[in-house]
């Protein structure tokens, strides 16, 4: 699962589809949807137009839990419309009143079919990451929250780490992050937008990120964060601005 991925979220119709093929074409290869973002099948064009073998991308999409009960036919249907045979990783959208359980033993089902290479989570809390673990045996492989310095919190990140599990953040440019002085600061020291310092942030971390945006010049530059890394000074200022 590549640590850098491209989101999707709030791109809808033909606009889903540009971004998407300028985020591969500038080097993303991880594209993440949602049945109830409404652009699978956007996403889905950009890569099948893209000339890319399909292994090359890793493609995640969600399953809301109100399809609690027809959680293969949604995967079926999101997989029409992606235009693919499997998504390398499937989530539960969110924990909604569901049977956690009972919709995680769906997800196992759907990951021994080959229909999703892995099987995870997001907007799950440690205590419910345990709960479809006891249900079923199987751990979520990853969980999806949203996160940034200004939401980091070192217990979170280490209960993700003691069990194992991926995590994976959201919203990593929103929450006033980009118009923050002390990440600024950080930026125009090392000659970086604020955005890459974000993004290289979670890579420092070992957390996956999936910036969005609908700008070709801000997809390249959000990808672009090889180039650089930061001090363990710097990882720890932006680490103080969570709540601990």
């Amino acid at each position: 699962m590549p640590l850098l991925g491209f989101g999707t979220w709030q791109i809808k119709g033909e606009k889903a589809t540009v971004a998407s093929a300028a985020a591969l074409e500038a080097g993303y290869r991880h594209l993440d949807t949602a049945m109830v973002y409404g652009n699978e099948a956007e996403v889905g064009r950009a890569l099948a137009e893209s000339g890319l073998d399909r292994d090359e991308v890793f493609v995640t999409t969600k399953c809301p839990p109100n399809r609690a009960g027809n959680e293969l036919d949604t995967l079926k249907q999101s997989l029409e419309r992606l235009g693919t045979d499997h998504v390398d990783l499937w989530l539960v959208h969110w924990p909604g009143s569901a049977d956690l359980g009972a919709m995680w033993t769906a997800f196992v089902e759907a990951q021994q079919q080959g229909l999703a290479r892995d099987i995870g989570v997001s907007n799950f809390s440690a205590a419910q990451i345990d709960e479809v673990e006891r249900a079923t045996g199987v751990k979520p492989a990853v969980n999806q929250i949203e996160w940034s310095p200004l939401l980091y919190r070192s217990d979170i990140e280490a209960a993700h780490r003691d069990r194992g599990v991926v995590l994976e953040g959201y919203s990593a440019l929103r929450g006033g992050t980009l118009t923050h002085p002390a990440i600024g600061e950080v930026a125009e020291r090392l000659g970086r937008t604020p955005a890459q310092v974000i993004i290289r942030w979670h890579v420092e971390h070992g957390t996956v990120v999936i910036p969005k945006s609908e700008d070709p010049e801000r997809i390249r530059s959000n990808v672009d964060v090889g180039g650089f890394t930061l001090s363990a000074d710097d990882v720890a200022t932006l680490d103080a601005l969570g709540k601990g």
